[in-house]
């Protein structure tokens, strides 16, 4: 079908060859189509054309069945006019209020053609305003449900970020939340403290990857984002997996790809952070998807900031500062939870009491900074000793408690004799001295089908310990006495 300027067409439906002449003269630069009375136009044809004007004669109009008298004044983008001549019996109001735009009484004169003609243009304009203007508000309506659609979702997610102080849950829930935004099938990251110091020491956040030098990729490269963003060499790094059961890295994703969005983090305007989002494929962002994405971030990067501050301020309060084991208050806590758990349970359960010997003197000899080593490398000792399930404190001073879950008299007591023998063993030096450090520990258990389930496990181990400082220091006791198990310990050895 050849293309037609709609704006320049009439249709006619049964139109006389004088009605034509006359439409077509009185209206220049129109032409007319006009169809026969028993050949109207086809669905097809109806949509490939639309006439500006469609000229009706009454004559043909009584003859139209009803179905297509429906579809001609429901085709609202076509205006229609009828012509009535004196011997048409119509009802002109009722046909107005159907939809036609005028009728013209016959003969037709030039002047109510261009009259019509010209209403016609009036009534055309004020329809394609209203198209357009419908168009605008169904556009504006998308356009601010999808802004209704993102500041829901950035409620949803900053409150979701904010529920946590662990740094772990909030990115795993964070990367299940962005994916209402677009796909993210993993999320990693790494965070550095603010520090005045040459090196750093760096915390880094992983999706565990089967494919070990693609894993060594990604610390490399969070560690060279770091040490770019913070300006200082960071040296080492903690590494913690995230336990994501949803998070699928398919195939193994090497970085510097572009199915990996790598953002940093900010906190009072200092970055302490970079956030790798990986893809399942290549993404492409809208603005108003990158804004949302980078307000999303900037509210995690608060969320997990005051996560790590409230990590460091609890760590600070339940540590000794020196040693870097738990402190007093910590211990005091822990103990009670662990009796309350050994009665429930009816298990065995342990306390060794550890104070170095002489150390008042070490402190006299060599100052207080060969004391404080000495503190610290027996802190680092009990850390490396001792099993997982095993509870190290600093007691006070030079005194250290070790709490034993599990444990009886005996287990307990070859424990304590090896780590004695390993505090003997220390090589400390400062200053070029070398540092003599021994320890007397006192051992203290309940049985688990013990009869009498007393308590005050720590005023026994206390006495054990003093009896053990008696008796020559540098030595293990329980509260019965100091060699109830060196027959035991020697025929091990003597075993091995």
């Amino acid at each position: 079908m050849t293309k037609t300027d709609n704006n320049t067409l009439f249709w006619g439906f049964g139109l006389s060859d004088i009605e034509c002449k006359k439409i077509e003269s009185s209206a220049p630069g129109y032409r007319v189509r006009n169809f026969n009375a028993s050949a109207l136009p086809t669905d097809n044809e109806m949509e490939g054309e639309t006439p500006f004007l469609i000229w009706i004669p009454g004559r043909v109009w009584v003859t139209l069945d009803d179905g297509f008298k429906s579809a001609i004044l429901e085709w609202d983008p076509a205006q229609k006019v009828l012509l009535a001549d004196a011997r048409d019996d119509l009802d002109v109001e009722r046909l107005l209020d159907l939809g036609f735009l005028s009728i013209l009484r016959t003969p037709l004169a030039a002047s109510k053609v261009q009259e019509t003609l010209y209403r016609a243009r009036e009534v055309h304009a004020l329809y394609e305003d209203i198209v357009r203007m419908t168009r605008e508000i169904a556009l504006e309506r998308e356009i601010l449900s999808r802004k209704t659609d993102y500041l829901l979702f950035l409620n949803k997610f900053m409150a979701r970020a904010s529920e946590s102080l662990n740094p772990a849950t909030i990115l795993t829930q964070a990367r299940r939340d962005l994916c209402s935004l677009f796909a993210v099938s993993a999320v990693q990251g790494i965070f550095w403290a603010d520090s005045d110091e040459e090196f750093v020491e760096s915390e880094i956040f992983l999706t565990f990857q089967e494919d070990a030098d693609i894993q060594e990729q990604w610390i490399e490269k969070l560690m060279e984002n770091a040490a770019r963003l913070s300006n200082i060499k960071v040296n080492s790094y903690q590494l913690t997996y995230l336990m994501d059961a949803e998070a699928k890295v398919a195939p193994p994703l090497e970085p510097g790809t572009d199915r990996a969005i790598m953002l940093p983090l900010k906190a009072g305007g200092k970055d302490f952070g970079t956030l790798a989002l990986l893809t399942p494929t290549p993404v492409r962002l809208t603005k108003q998807q990158r804004d949302v994405l980078h307000s999303a971030v900037n509210h995690l990067g608060l969320a997990l900031k005051n996560a790590l501050l409230f990590r460091e301020v609890k760590l600070k309060a339940d540590h000794d500062g020196l040693t870097r084991i738990f402190n007093r208050q910590f211990f005091d806590n822990r103990f009670m939870e662990e009796m309350r758990r050994s009665t429930r349970y009816g298990q065995d359960i342990s306390l060794m009491m550890l104070d170095l010997d002489h150390f008042k003197n070490i402190n006299d000899t060599h100052g207080h900074q060969a004391g404080d080593l000495v503190l610290k490398e027996i802190g680092s000792l009990l850390m490396e000793s001792l099993r997982t399930t095993d509870f190290a404190a600093r007691y006070g001073g030079e005194e250290f408690a070790v709490i034993l879950p599990h444990t009886g008299e005996e287990q307990a007591w070859l424990l304590a004799e090896r780590l004695r023998r390993k505090v003997e063993k220390l090589n400390l030096k400062h200053d070029g001295k070398v540092l003599s450090v021994t320890t007397s520990i006192g051992v203290a258990s309940l049985s688990a089908t013990s009869f009498s389930r007393n308590p005050d496990l720590i005023k026994a181990a206390d006495r054990a310990l003093y009896l053990a400082k008696a008796s020559g220091r540098n030595m293990v006791c329980t509260s019965d006495g100091c060699d109830d198990y060196s027959a035991l310990l020697q025929e091990q050895q003597a075993g091995t």
